[in-house]
């Protein structure tokens, strides 16, 4: 079992993924892994509510609660109603690699599979699928764009070279870093990767999450810290039910993005 299977299984840290909400008057849940329906309720958050579910990989730690929540979304599958993104291993399956959803929760939303350099519009949000280095060959991140906004995910993904090119323009990058320092693992970055990542991305705000066991022994908050330092950058770890207020990002301290939980 991975690292990531550690953190998964033993839940140091929570697994539901992550939202973004009121962009651009839709709500999105990315990556609803093991514990996101209840978490979503457990931190004042409605499933109802959801317009987008999305998922960038065929690994349970991504996927495991993404039928629950399309039945939320669809209102226990009695409505026409939302949209499903997900990489072709997801919602296709490809060679060992799901499918993910079954075909009776495809049937009530409309569903968008989404290879490496496709993009797709929602309402006025126009999403991009970055391409990943990682152990599901079709997985991909996704990056959000509005008139006002733009916010990239990378997913489970390797550091390699044309990877900040595909996430350039970010003013939120939100990244998946695995291991502290120059600890690489395959097919995950480490905080040195996102440090190559950031001076070529430079971000307003990034928030490092998906942590394995070393890095959360490790203490991920002196990570960022020492990426602030390095890179003259603003860098949050994730924490458990975090809430971003991302309004005036570029007039605002690290300290007044937090919200209440």
């Amino acid at each position: 079992m991975g690292e990531v299977g550690f953190a998964t299984i033993t839940q140091k840290r929570m697994t539901g993924g992550f939202r973004i909400d009121h962009l651009d008057n839709k709500n999105f849940h990315i990556d609803p892994g093991p514990g996101a329906f209840i978490r979503t309720y457990q931190f004042g958050l409605n499933p109802i509510n959801l317009d987008v579910v999305l998922v960038s990989h065929a690994h349970t730690d991504h996927y495991s609660d993404v039928e629950v929540m399309i039945e939320a979304m669809t209102k226990g599958m009695t409505r026409r109603r939302g949209t499903i993104v997900g990489s072709r291993s997801v919602i296709e399956g490809y060679n060992d690699f799901g499918p993910c959803i079954s075909k009776y929760h495809l049937t009530k939303s409309d569903v968008v599979v989404m290879e490496p350099g496709d993009t797709t519009k929602i309402g006025n949000v126009k999403i991009k699928a970055t391409p990943t280095q990682h152990g599901d060959p079709t997985g991909i991140g996704f990056q959000f764009k509005t008139k006002d906004i733009v916010i990239s995910y990378t997913s489970d993904t390797a550091y390699f070279e044309d990877l900040g090119k595909y996430h350039k323009g970010a003013d939120i990058l939100i990244a998946n870093v695995i291991r502290p320092n120059g600890e690489r693992i395959r097919g995950h970055m480490c905080t040195d990767d996102l440090k190559k990542l950031l001076n070529i991305v430079r971000p307003k705000l990034t928030i490092m999450t998906h942590f394995g066991m070393k890095m959360i022994n490790n203490n991920p908050a002196k990570e960022a810290r020492d990426l602030c330092k390095e890179t003259s950058l603003r860098v949050i770890p994730a924490s458990d039910g975090m809430k971003i207020d991302l309004s005036n990002i570029a007039q605002r301290t690290l300290n007044d993005f937090f919200m209440p939980r």
